[in-house]
């Protein structure tokens, strides 16, 4: 069985048992986070698809760690004329393991 959710803007594929990168979440490590926003499930016997979401199901999952990803280098120059800007950024992200899909 499988799973498509929606956090942080973005859609990720999901079975029991994956460690997964997401967008920063407001809990701490070892804390239980349950998605709500289930797009489509997929069984042995077939897919169920939701408008927009699949009423009733949800996805159970586990933070694992909270951290930032590798740096990430923003250059911008404009020749011939002195102008030079860097920055560096790195994004917030939460690990966390899918523990059991609800559908």
């Amino acid at each position: 069985m499988y799973a498509i959710i929606e956090t942080g803007g973005k859609q990720y594929k999901v079975n029991e048992g994956d460690v997964i990168f997401i967008e920063k979440l407001d809990c701490q490590e070892g804390d239980a986070v349950t998605f709500d926003k289930v797009i489509a499930v997929g069984k042995e016997d077939g897919m169920t698809i939701g408008t927009p979401v699949v009423e009733g199901a949800t996805v159970s999952a586990k933070s694992l760690k909270q951290g930032k990803a590798k740096k990430v280098i923003v250059y911008k120059m404009k020749p011939k004329k002195g102008y030079r800007r860097k920055q560096g950024h790195r994004q917030p992200y939460t690990k966390v393991q899918i523990e059991k899909i609800n559908a």
